[in-house]
């Protein structure tokens, strides 16, 4: 048995959205702590770590842990007829999971179950980082947005005493510049020179996550996976591990 009630619909919407740019079936665990998903994309360039705590629900019952297979767009595709005043009811029964919204009516939505294949996924929780700068989503928004006029390509760069975000083309520039103290930038913490550059085709998708939270953390090392968190408070916490792209000098 697991049924579950949420009140903040888009604590559960919101990840989602995101997710479903980056991975389009997974693997939910669904746990007494509350619900989890952990997969790569089908390029092994990126995965997802997702955790949504019980406590972040009004109830939230389960009688033993599940793991539980599902469409991530059409989930995505549901969540997203709620509107912020709908109560979320999830309950799991017949092979399905019921996706209820109660408001003045009570609409039901039934999802199957799938049966997936789990690829293997990093050992996120075994990366070790030199560097970790927490910023602001807009900024890092911006800046990918910046990087893309120029280049398919952000490097990241990290002292003591700033950081940088850096696109060149082949005739163009552009850089984002925030030193130590910048309102911004609400943390800087790093053991040596950071340097790393990545994507910006999937940068652009996993910065939608900042619909979870207006502050962003990134952990990276030089020529090392980025790990870039999103989380509210201790409810709910959206992490993406990506690969560099090494450039040979």
């Amino acid at each position: 048995m697991f049924k579950a009630v949420l009140n903040d619909v888009d604590l559960l919407k919101a990840p989602l959205i995101a997710i479903s740019e980056i991975v389009d079936e997974a693997v939910f665990r669904l746990e007494k702590d509350g619900i989890k998903l952990r997969a790569a994309d089908r390029a092994m360039v990126a995965a997802v770590d997702f955790y949504l705590a019980s406590t972040a629900f009004d109830s939230y019952e389960i009688d033993e842990p599940k793991e539980i297979g599902l469409n991530i767009e059409n989930f995505v595709s549901v969540l997203k007829r709620a509107s912020a005043k709908d109560v979320l009811v999830l309950e799991l029964k017949e092979s399905k999971l019921n996706v209820i919204l109660q408001n003045s009516s009570r609409r039901r939505f039934s999802l199957p179950l799938l049966e997936i294949s789990q690829e293997e996924v990093p050992q996120i929780e075994q990366l070790e980082f030199n560097t970790k700068v927490s910023l602001d989503s807009d900024v890092l928004e911006q800046s990918i947005k910046d990087a893309a006029v120029v280049a398919d390509s952000l490097l990241l760069e990290a002292t003591p005493s700033k950081f940088c975000m850096i696109a060149e083309g082949d005739i163009s520039r552009a850089e984002v510049e925030l030193e130590k103290g910048n309102e911004a930038l609400s943390e800087l913490t790093t053991k040596d020179v950071s340097r790393a550059r990545y994507p910006l085709d999937y940068l652009k998708k996993m910065i939608k996550g900042k619909k979870i939270s207006d502050k962003v953390s990134l952990e990276f090392s030089t020529d090392y996976p980025l790990k870039l968190t999103f989380s509210v408070l201790d409810k709910c916490k959206l992490s993406f591990v990506l690969a560099p792209r090494v450039v040979e000098e």
